[in-house]
């Protein structure tokens, strides 16, 4: 498996120079953009380590994943998507657009706006709600070393004036309750979280387990799974989402630190690192590789 795995990245390397890091957040500008981790694992505790797989990164969007988990653990699904939808858009993951219509709420829980209301649904104040998303990726992870980058997380808070409009267009809608600044401090510190593919790989696998989380009764593990995963599909990979899943059929969930998180439910999880990023704002690299790895080992969940 190494061995294709290290195929896959030779073959794909070269979409290193179709990309760019981000820098409208300046501390992610320093990634060196030729940095690339694969993880693999499975349920039967099989690991698959390749290429730059110990470099830490920030989750960035990849984080909305678990504060929808958490969101849904302590509220249930009808609150949470009375807040916010279930929908695909064809519009960017920092859109504003429509959300001033007298109808609308966030889309999806995938796109920024969507996420920062996820955020205001966690259950705590102050530093709770952070703790608990930490926490969290301890659980899901193994690795206690988990923690906030500092300076990516005052990077977002200095330049995070979209979502600021976000958050205070919400609040005026009545769709996002609480204090905006402490929520969108928590929203900051999320995305600022260090990981590595590996983290990811078992995050992916986590999920693909079923969310085995202690619960109180709420919402099912089965159920969160199930929701998490189908959200991921169709809208994780922001407005690329289709024909990432015509062509990879992996739910999968991308963040502009350079991750792409991928769940094949009973199965595996996969994590992948490249900081060069296309138009929409994924991985170019972690696109090409998951693509061939999906292709090569068929874990297109359509395709079945």
């Amino acid at each position: 498996m190494k061995d294709k795995i290290m195929e896959i990245i030779e073959k794909n390397k070269g979409l290193v120079r179709e990309g760019f890091v981000a820098d409208y957040i300046p501390a992610l500008s320093k990634a060196n953009p030729n940095n690339i981790g694969v993880s693999i694992v499975d349920l039967n505790g099989n690991i698959y380590n390749v290429g730059d797989y110990n470099e830490k990164f920030t989750i960035q969007s990849i984080s909305k994943v678990l504060s929808l988990i958490l969101a849904l653990l302590d509220h249930g699904e009808e609150k949470v998507f009375n807040k916010v939808g279930y929908e695909p858009t064809d519009e960017p993951f920092n859109t504003i657009y429509k959300l001033d219509f007298n109808w609308n709420k966030p889309s999806n829980p995938m796109i920024n706006s969507g996420a920062i209301v996820t955020t205001s649904l966690i259950k705590g104040n102050g530093d709770e709600k952070i703790n608990r998303i930490l926490d969290l990726i301890k659980v899901m992870t193994g690795n206690p070393n988990v923690s906030i980058d500092e300076e990516v997380y005052l990077s977002e808070k200095e330049t995070g004036n979209r979502n600021r409009a976000m958050a205070y267009l919400l609040k005026s809608k009545g769709i996002l309750s609480g204090d905006v600044e402490e929520i969108l401090d928590t929203y900051f510190k999320q995305c600022s979280i260090q990981v590595t593919s590996f983290d990811l790989a078992k995050i992916g696998l986590f999920i693909a387990k079923g969310c085995p989380l202690e619960t109180k009764g709420l919402i099912d593990n089965a159920r969160i799974a199930a929701i998490v995963t189908a959200i991921m599909f169709t809208s994780g990979m922001y407005n690329f989402s289709g024909e990432y899943a015509v062509n990879v059929g992996i739910p999968s969930k991308s963040g502009v630190g350079g991750g792409i998180l991928g769940v094949v439910p009973g199965n595996y999880g996969i994590g992948i690192y490249g900081p060069a990023l296309d138009r929409y704002g994924n991985s170019s690299v972690g696109y090409g590789i998951i693509r061939d790895l999906s292709q090569h080992l068929k874990l297109n969940i359509l395709s079945r």
